[in-house]
């Protein structure tokens, strides 16, 4: 049992914390923060030095690396900063649907331009009835001659209004029994006719990693646009699922080493009663537990990249990490804000950000309720 990183590994992790945390520089967020704005320019500058897409074959103008390296970059720019960080890591959203499962033409035409920083990916999944219940959706696809015909509405959908490519899932046989046997995943692209995105503002965090409603209105697509195999998209966006968890979590992880390591500069700064508040045992105690949590959630998901990239896909281990990982962050940013005292509630000090930013992560990518069942049912099994 090794618990050490390659030499590779630390390499790109802190290669990429290099990155951004001179690059991701505060005054940058906060504007992209109330602008709502994606950070184009810095999504297109990682892209150049192999950030986005580490994980993509190398055929397709990825590093043909894994999950765990992937994750180690997201922790870092997440650790940088909360706003510019999340909107990066996402940008890329989905796109490993098309690097597992896609046709070879699919693979050549959008993994390349998503590594290269030119191309944004989309997945589709939550409808405005269909959220945790991924089995209720009802977006169609319906055969007509040689084409689809897709109909339906996706709602709060990552990177909607700045995505080239959509990866939707629809139903494409409505007798299948169980339905989701009968969903298929289909490559879109921003200009066919029939789509129509608008943007839902007003966020309380990751302002600057846009979202969006999408309505699909008699797209027309042949074949070349079906993902994998015809209804074997139910379980296509599952096996997604198990890797996006995974850096969702480390998403988290990072705002919270984040939030962290502001709080101690400051404990170590900041003086009452003549002498630095960090000196205060009571305090003292909650950064104790504070890093130790840090430690026990880091564990855990670098367990699980390193599980998925084995071979050993495990939905449990994929929720134990999601759900752990998010739950401290929102506690360390919540704790962050408080031991900053008045200050943490203003802008001037980055935490109030990151508590904001943090939250999405118990609720997007299955909220805390969906990881708990899926933990549960492996360790009581099918009840019901």
């Amino acid at each position: 049992m090794d618990f050490e990183l390659t030499q590779e590994q630390k390499d790109i992790k802190r290669a990429a914390w290099d990155f951004a945390s001179k690059e991701f520089k505060k005054e940058i967020a906060e504007e992209l923060d109330r602008k709502e704005e994606f950070p184009f320019e810095l999504h297109k500058k990682a892209a150049s030095l192999g950030f986005i897409g580490v994980h993509f074959p190398e055929q397709y103008g990825g590093g043909g690396m894994g999950c765990l390296e992937n994750v180690l970059i997201a922790e870092e720019f997440c650790r940088a900063d909360s706003t510019i960080g999340s909107a990066i890591i996402l940008a890329d959203f989905s796109s490993e649907v098309v690097a597992r499962f896609g046709s070879e033409e699919q693979k050549k035409e959008v993994l390349p331009r998503v590594a290269r920083g030119d191309s944004i990916t989309a997945g589709c999944y939550t409808e405005p009835e269909a959220g945790s219940d991924l089995t209720a959706i009802r977006t169609l696809a319906l055969r007509d001659g040689d084409e689809w015909v897709i109909n339906g509405t996706k709602t709060f959908i990552t990177n909607g209004t700045i995505a080239d490519y959509f990866i939707v899932l629809a139903v494409t046989d409505q007798e299948a029994k169980p339905r989701y046997r009968g969903f298929t995943t289909f490559l879109l692209k921003k200009d066919d006719p029939g789509i129509k995105v608008t943007k839902i503002g007003g966020k309380m965090g990751i302002r600057s990693s846009p979202t969006a409603e999408i309505v699909f209105k008699n797209v027309r697509v042949d074949d070349s646009a079906v993902i994998g195999q015809l209804n074997r998209g139910f379980y296509q966006v599952l096996e997604f699922f198990d890797e996006s968890r995974i850096e969702i979590a480390a998403q988290a992880l990072g705002i919270a080493q984040g939030a962290f390591d502001r709080t101690v500069n400051y404990l170590k700064k900041r003086k009452q009663f003549g002498v630095p508040i960090g000196a205060f045992q009571a305090l003292q105690h909650r950064v104790a537990e504070m890093r130790t949590e840090l430690e026990a959630a880091r564990l855990l998901i670098y367990k699980a990249a390193w599980n998925f990239d084995q071979g050993k896909i495990d939905p449990a281990l994929t929720s134990m990490a999601k759900f752990y990982a998010a739950k401290i962050a929102v506690k360390i940013c919540d704790e962050a804000i408080q031991l900053h005292g008045g200050y943490g509630y203003i802008t001037e000090y980055e935490v109030e950000r990151f508590y904001r930013d943090v939250k999405i992560t118990e609720i997007y990518e299955g909220t805390k309720e969906i990881q708990l069942n899926t933990i549960a049912r492996e360790v009581l099994g099918k009840l019901t």
